[in-house]
């Protein structure tokens, strides 16, 4: 399997967040126990999910990291049993141990955060299971909580020139090149004028070797929108700010946007879909002019 055979053709990817763990900063502990996991990764799928991210351990502001042996039992069984209903999965893991097993059981997709830096056997693990893998941008020593901080100098230089080490080490170790995605890492160690450098310069990311990843969802920089309005805001208040991330990355070229919110960013991609298409769409066949309550 290789990065074109999980791409959709005319479209980016959305990939559902599905986090089992008990401290994530907008659902922690909602889905740890395996059934609600299951649920609603269907429920991802039946909004509009290509494919569900399943992680074990929270990365958040403040996080502290679980052991190995929890983060398996949480994230193994869930995705073994949505690889047994079709359902296309990714694992959100630092731990090769954990990205080995994820494998064994059928994911389609390694999501490291931390881009291969955490594990010392994770490139290698990547390259053994030889399917799809996501290496992510993470200016950190520890990789435990994605706390932000000031980047010296340009942020988009330097996240530039960091992806380009880290795939270039998973080659080295025997990644295939054609199943590498590159992440810009939005929201981990970054100031809100960082993730917005990396935004307005995402035309260059996107024009690069590897296929892009943009993971938004959320993030505090876009519930600062509502704050610098003197609004309400939070986690799930910042879903309509990340739709228009995912629109316009979209019409970007992004290959995939990572979501907590799959509905919206659904229809947020199929509209730069058919943007983008113009005259060429060829969807809107069950547009009649006329919704059920008689209004054009």
């Amino acid at each position: 399997m290789s990065i074109a055979d999980l791409t959709v053709q005319g479209r980016t990817l959305v990939m559902g967040i599905l986090n089992v763990t008990e401290d994530s900063f907008s659902d922690g502990g909602r889905f740890i126990d395996v059934e609600a996991a299951l649920a609603h990764a269907r429920e991802l799928v039946a909004q509009g999910a290509d494919m569900v991210d399943v992680g074990g351990e929270s990365t958040r502001p403040g996080a502290v990291r679980v052991s190995a042996e929890e983060e398996l039992r949480r994230v193994v069984p869930v995705i073994a049993a949505l690889h047994s209903e079709g359902i296309r999965t990714s694992v959100d893991t630092m731990r090769a141990e954990v990205a080995a097993e994820a494998a064994k059981v059928g994911v389609d997709m390694i999501n490291d955060v931390s881009g291969g830096l955490a594990d010392p056997q994770m490139y290698a693990t990547m390259a053994a299971a030889d399917i799809p893998v996501c290496l992510m941008h993470w200016r950190t020593v520890k990789f435990g909580s994605a706390a932000g901080s000031h980047h010296p100098g340009d942020v988009v230089a330097d996240v530039h020139a960091a992806l380009a080490q880290l795939s270039a080490s998973a080659v080295q170790a025997g990644v295939h090149r054609e199943n590498i995605v590159l992440d810009p890492g939005l929201g981990f160690a970054k100031t809100p004028q960082d993730n917005w450098a990396l935004l307005r310069a995402l035309p260059e990311f996107i024009a690069g070797e590897f296929p892009i990843l943009v993971g938004a969802s959320r993030k505090r920089f876009l519930a600062a929108i509502r704050d610098d309005r003197g609004l309400e805001s939070g986690p799930l208040l910042a879903d309509a700010a990340t739709s228009a991330v995912t629109a316009i990355a979209s019409q970007l070229g992004a290959w995939g946007v990572r979501v907590h919110e799959v509905a919206v960013s659904r229809d947020a991609v199929d509209v730069a879909a058919a943007w983008n298409a113009g005259a060429a769409y060829r969807g809107g066949r069950n547009a009649t002019g006329i919704y059920t309550n008689g209004a054009r």
